[in-house]
Protein backbone atom coordinates (compact mmCIF):
# COMPACT_ATOMS: atom_id res chain seq x y z
CA UNK A 1 0.00 0.00 0.00
CA UNK A 2 1.45 3.63 -1.07
CA UNK A 3 0.93 6.79 0.21
CA UNK A 4 1.25 9.83 -1.34
CA UNK A 5 3.07 12.98 0.46
CA UNK A 6 0.67 16.08 0.02
CA UNK A 7 1.97 19.16 -0.93
CA UNK A 8 2.91 21.65 2.03
CA UNK A 9 1.75 24.97 1.45
CA UNK A 10 2.32 28.20 2.98
CA UNK A 11 -0.57 29.42 5.96
CA UNK A 12 -1.68 32.79 5.78
CA UNK A 13 0.41 34.29 8.51
CA UNK A 14 3.85 33.20 6.96
CA UNK A 15 2.73 34.67 3.97
CA UNK A 16 1.20 37.65 5.72
CA UNK A 17 5.05 37.66 7.05
CA UNK A 18 6.62 37.33 3.49
CA UNK A 19 4.48 40.04 2.20
CA UNK A 20 5.55 42.50 5.01
CA UNK A 21 9.15 41.70 4.54
CA UNK A 22 9.17 42.09 1.08
CA UNK A 23 7.32 45.68 1.41
CA UNK A 24 10.09 46.69 4.25
CA UNK A 25 12.63 46.02 1.92
CA UNK A 26 11.37 47.88 -0.87
CA UNK A 27 10.31 50.81 1.00
CA UNK A 28 13.95 50.57 2.48
CA UNK A 29 15.55 50.61 -0.81
CA UNK A 30 13.54 53.50 -1.97
CA UNK A 31 14.81 55.40 1.58
CA UNK A 32 18.24 54.40 0.13
CA UNK A 33 18.08 55.62 -3.06
CA UNK A 34 16.71 58.65 -2.12
CA UNK A 35 19.22 59.47 0.75
CA UNK A 36 21.86 58.50 -2.50
CA UNK A 37 20.70 60.88 -4.61
CA UNK A 38 20.85 63.80 -1.64
CA UNK A 39 24.57 63.05 -1.22
CA UNK A 40 25.82 62.30 -4.56
CA UNK A 41 24.07 64.69 -6.76
CA UNK A 42 25.59 67.95 -4.81
CA UNK A 43 28.90 66.23 -5.04
CA UNK A 44 28.80 66.05 -9.04
CA UNK A 45 27.33 69.10 -9.32
CA UNK A 46 30.31 70.88 -7.45
CA UNK A 47 32.67 68.57 -9.40
CA UNK A 48 30.99 69.68 -13.29
CA UNK A 49 31.03 73.33 -11.68
CA UNK A 50 34.49 72.92 -10.95
CA UNK A 51 35.24 73.61 -14.51
CA UNK A 52 32.76 76.18 -15.54
CA UNK A 53 33.42 79.71 -15.45
CA UNK A 54 31.93 82.37 -13.27
CA UNK A 55 29.46 83.42 -15.91
CA UNK A 56 28.81 80.01 -16.70
CA UNK A 57 27.67 79.69 -12.83
CA UNK A 58 25.50 82.53 -12.49
CA UNK A 59 23.89 81.62 -15.49
CA UNK A 60 23.10 78.15 -15.34
CA UNK A 61 23.96 76.43 -12.66
CA UNK A 62 23.09 73.23 -13.74
CA UNK A 63 24.19 73.33 -17.22
CA UNK A 64 27.26 71.38 -18.29
CA UNK A 65 30.28 73.38 -18.82
CA UNK A 66 31.30 74.99 -22.69
CA UNK A 67 35.02 73.16 -21.96
CA UNK A 68 37.05 71.55 -19.55
CA UNK A 69 38.76 74.40 -17.51
CA UNK A 70 41.42 72.92 -15.43
CA UNK A 71 42.65 76.35 -15.16
CA UNK A 72 40.21 76.65 -12.50
CA UNK A 73 42.28 74.40 -9.92
CA UNK A 74 45.52 76.06 -11.02
CA UNK A 75 44.34 79.25 -10.10
CA UNK A 76 42.81 77.53 -6.56
CA UNK A 77 46.27 75.66 -6.03
CA UNK A 78 48.28 78.95 -6.76
CA UNK A 79 46.66 82.16 -6.86
CA UNK A 80 44.18 81.77 -3.99
CA UNK A 81 46.74 80.10 -1.55
CA UNK A 82 45.11 76.54 -1.54
CA UNK A 83 48.19 74.69 -1.97
CA UNK A 84 49.90 75.90 0.76
CA UNK A 85 46.78 75.31 2.82
CA UNK A 86 46.66 71.94 1.59
CA UNK A 87 50.23 71.32 2.72
CA UNK A 88 49.77 72.48 6.13
CA UNK A 89 46.92 70.01 6.70
CA UNK A 90 48.57 67.16 5.30
CA UNK A 91 51.54 67.90 7.89
CA UNK A 92 49.53 68.51 10.95
CA UNK A 93 46.96 65.74 10.11
CA UNK A 94 49.72 63.52 9.62
CA UNK A 95 51.84 63.71 12.38
CA UNK A 96 48.85 64.31 14.23
CA UNK A 97 47.35 61.26 13.43
CA UNK A 98 50.24 59.08 13.57
CA UNK A 99 51.02 60.07 17.26
CA UNK A 100 47.70 59.56 18.24
CA UNK A 101 47.26 56.28 16.67
CA UNK A 102 50.43 55.10 18.84
CA UNK A 103 50.36 56.83 22.19
CA UNK A 104 46.48 55.98 21.67
CA UNK A 105 46.87 51.95 20.95
CA UNK A 106 49.66 52.02 23.71
CA UNK A 107 47.43 53.59 26.09
CA UNK A 108 44.23 51.59 24.90
CA UNK A 109 46.34 48.30 25.59
CA UNK A 110 47.86 48.99 28.70
CA UNK A 111 44.08 49.52 30.80
CA UNK A 112 42.67 46.75 28.52
CA UNK A 113 45.35 44.22 29.30
CA UNK A 114 46.91 45.14 32.51
CA UNK A 115 45.64 45.41 36.22
CA UNK A 116 47.38 48.05 38.49
CA UNK A 117 45.86 50.68 40.64
CA UNK A 118 43.91 53.27 39.05
CA UNK A 119 43.27 51.51 36.02
CA UNK A 120 39.69 52.00 35.85
CA UNK A 121 40.05 55.89 36.67
CA UNK A 122 42.00 56.44 34.22
CA UNK A 123 39.72 54.71 31.66
CA UNK A 124 36.75 56.67 32.70
CA UNK A 125 39.10 59.75 32.68
CA UNK A 126 39.12 59.05 29.07
CA UNK A 127 35.48 58.73 29.04
CA UNK A 128 34.87 61.87 30.39
CA UNK A 129 37.27 63.84 28.02
CA UNK A 130 34.58 62.48 25.20
CA UNK A 131 31.89 64.58 26.57
CA UNK A 132 34.03 67.69 27.13
CA UNK A 133 32.56 70.44 24.92
CA UNK A 134 35.85 71.21 22.61
CA UNK A 135 34.51 75.15 22.42
CA UNK A 136 34.60 74.87 26.73
CA UNK A 137 38.44 74.70 25.94
CA UNK A 138 38.96 77.03 23.85
CA UNK A 139 40.30 80.31 26.34
CA UNK A 140 42.37 77.88 28.41
CA UNK A 141 43.86 76.05 25.67
CA UNK A 142 44.85 80.09 23.97
CA UNK A 143 46.46 80.58 27.32
CA UNK A 144 48.36 77.45 27.22
CA UNK A 145 49.75 77.83 24.20
CA UNK A 146 50.44 81.00 24.27
CA UNK A 147 52.85 80.79 27.43
CA UNK A 148 54.59 77.50 26.00
CA UNK A 149 55.21 79.79 22.47
CA UNK A 150 53.19 77.83 20.66
CA UNK A 151 50.24 79.37 19.75
CA UNK A 152 49.92 80.24 15.82
CA UNK A 153 52.22 77.13 14.87
CA UNK A 154 51.87 73.89 13.34
CA UNK A 155 53.42 71.89 15.93
CA UNK A 156 50.81 73.98 18.72
CA UNK A 157 47.88 72.46 16.53
CA UNK A 158 49.29 69.21 16.14
CA UNK A 159 49.27 68.83 19.84
CA UNK A 160 45.93 70.39 20.07
CA UNK A 161 44.40 67.46 17.85
CA UNK A 162 46.15 64.75 19.46
CA UNK A 163 44.85 65.84 22.94
CA UNK A 164 41.23 65.88 21.65
CA UNK A 165 41.46 62.68 19.41
CA UNK A 166 42.90 60.86 22.11
CA UNK A 167 39.89 59.79 24.45
CA UNK A 168 38.10 58.37 21.13
CA UNK A 169 41.20 56.39 20.21
CA UNK A 170 41.39 55.01 23.50
CA UNK A 171 37.81 54.18 23.90
CA UNK A 172 37.31 52.29 20.45
CA UNK A 173 40.75 50.73 20.74
CA UNK A 174 39.70 49.38 24.57
CA UNK A 175 37.46 46.78 23.61
CA UNK A 176 39.39 45.52 20.82
CA UNK A 177 42.66 44.17 22.93
CA UNK A 178 40.45 43.22 25.54
CA UNK A 179 38.85 40.73 22.92
CA UNK A 180 42.17 39.35 22.25
CA UNK A 181 43.07 35.91 23.25
CA UNK A 182 45.29 35.44 25.92
CA UNK A 183 46.72 32.34 24.59
CA UNK A 184 48.90 34.28 22.14
CA UNK A 185 50.70 36.84 24.37
CA UNK A 186 51.67 33.62 26.81
CA UNK A 187 52.95 32.02 23.61
CA UNK A 188 55.08 35.39 22.60
CA UNK A 189 56.59 35.74 26.49
CA UNK A 190 57.28 31.88 26.39
CA UNK A 191 59.10 32.36 23.32
CA UNK A 192 61.36 35.18 25.00
CA UNK A 193 59.49 37.96 23.48
CA UNK A 194 58.91 41.27 25.99
CA UNK A 195 56.58 43.70 26.47
CA UNK A 196 57.26 45.87 23.98
CA UNK A 197 57.83 42.87 21.14
CA UNK A 198 54.49 41.56 22.36
CA UNK A 199 52.87 44.80 21.77
CA UNK A 200 54.05 46.00 18.28
CA UNK A 201 55.02 42.20 16.83
CA UNK A 202 52.05 40.36 18.09
CA UNK A 203 49.01 42.31 19.84
CA UNK A 204 48.57 45.13 17.54
CA UNK A 205 48.93 42.96 14.20
CA UNK A 206 45.68 41.16 15.64
CA UNK A 207 44.10 44.46 16.46
CA UNK A 208 44.41 45.90 12.72
CA UNK A 209 40.72 46.36 11.75
CA UNK A 210 39.89 48.62 14.78
CA UNK A 211 43.18 50.39 14.44
CA UNK A 212 42.28 50.95 10.93
CA UNK A 213 38.74 51.93 11.90
CA UNK A 214 39.51 54.60 14.18
CA UNK A 215 42.20 56.11 11.76
CA UNK A 216 39.82 56.59 9.40
CA UNK A 217 37.28 58.61 11.91
CA UNK A 218 40.16 60.25 13.65
CA UNK A 219 41.50 61.37 9.87
CA UNK A 220 37.98 62.53 9.23
CA UNK A 221 37.69 64.44 12.41
CA UNK A 222 40.67 66.14 11.92
CA UNK A 223 40.65 67.02 8.36
CA UNK A 224 37.23 68.52 8.85
CA UNK A 225 38.38 70.70 11.68
CA UNK A 226 37.89 74.10 12.16
CA UNK A 227 37.25 75.85 15.30
CA UNK A 228 40.30 74.94 16.83
CA UNK A 229 42.52 75.92 13.94
CA UNK A 230 40.43 79.35 13.79
CA UNK A 231 40.62 80.07 17.64
CA UNK A 232 44.70 79.02 18.15
CA UNK A 233 46.04 79.71 14.28
CA UNK A 234 45.56 83.46 13.09
CA UNK A 235 48.97 83.19 11.37
CA UNK A 236 47.86 83.21 7.09
CA UNK A 237 51.31 81.40 6.54
CA UNK A 238 49.98 78.62 9.08
CA UNK A 239 46.52 78.54 7.61
CA UNK A 240 45.02 74.80 7.31
CA UNK A 241 42.29 74.02 4.66
CA UNK A 242 39.35 74.71 6.60
CA UNK A 243 40.37 78.37 7.72
CA UNK A 244 42.13 79.00 3.66
CA UNK A 245 38.37 78.08 1.74
CA UNK A 246 36.65 80.73 4.56
CA UNK A 247 39.56 83.30 3.94
CA UNK A 248 39.28 82.81 0.11
CA UNK A 249 35.41 83.14 -0.25
CA UNK A 250 35.02 86.15 2.42
CA UNK A 251 38.54 87.79 0.63
CA UNK A 252 37.16 87.93 -2.58
CA UNK A 253 33.60 89.37 -1.93
CA UNK A 254 31.64 90.13 -5.05
CA UNK A 255 34.57 89.48 -7.40
CA UNK A 256 34.38 85.72 -6.47
CA UNK A 257 35.62 83.46 -9.23
CA UNK A 258 33.65 80.49 -8.56
CA UNK A 259 35.06 78.09 -10.68
CA UNK A 260 38.30 78.25 -9.02
CA UNK A 261 36.08 77.95 -5.64
CA UNK A 262 34.41 74.61 -6.80
CA UNK A 263 37.70 73.70 -7.76
CA UNK A 264 39.09 74.33 -4.18
CA UNK A 265 36.21 72.79 -2.73
CA UNK A 266 37.10 69.22 -4.58
CA UNK A 267 40.61 69.45 -3.65
CA UNK A 268 39.52 69.61 0.24
CA UNK A 269 37.00 66.95 -0.43
CA UNK A 270 39.09 64.31 -2.69
CA UNK A 271 41.60 62.69 0.08
CA UNK A 272 38.27 62.72 2.37
CA UNK A 273 37.22 60.09 -0.49
CA UNK A 274 40.12 58.25 -1.26
CA UNK A 275 41.10 57.40 2.17
CA UNK A 276 37.40 56.13 2.86
CA UNK A 277 37.20 54.05 -0.80
CA UNK A 278 40.92 52.97 -0.22
CA UNK A 279 39.63 51.57 3.66
CA UNK A 280 35.96 50.89 3.25
CA UNK A 281 37.32 47.12 3.48
CA UNK A 282 39.20 47.55 6.61
CA UNK A 283 36.22 49.27 8.14
CA UNK A 284 33.76 46.46 7.00
CA UNK A 285 36.08 43.90 8.84
CA UNK A 286 35.76 45.94 11.64
CA UNK A 287 32.61 45.53 12.11
CA UNK A 288 32.26 42.53 11.31
CA UNK A 289 34.60 41.50 14.01
CA UNK A 290 32.69 43.53 16.12
CA UNK A 291 29.67 41.55 15.45
CA UNK A 292 31.46 38.58 16.03
CA UNK A 293 32.75 39.63 19.54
Amino acid sequence: MTTTAEPVTASRPQVHAAREGRGVAATAHVALIIWSLLVVLPLVWTLISSFKSTQEVLGNPLSLPSKLRFSNYANAWTTAGIGRYFLNTVVVVGCALVLVMVLGAMCAYVLARFTFPGNRLIYYAMLAGLTFPVFLAIVPLFFVLKNLSLLNTLPGLIITYVAFALPFTVFFLHSFFKQLPGEVYEAAQIDGAGEWRSFFSVMLPMARPGMASVAIFNFLGLWNQFLLPVALNTDSNNYVLSQGMASFASQAGYAVDFGALFAAVVITVAPVLVVYIVFQRQLQASATAGGVK
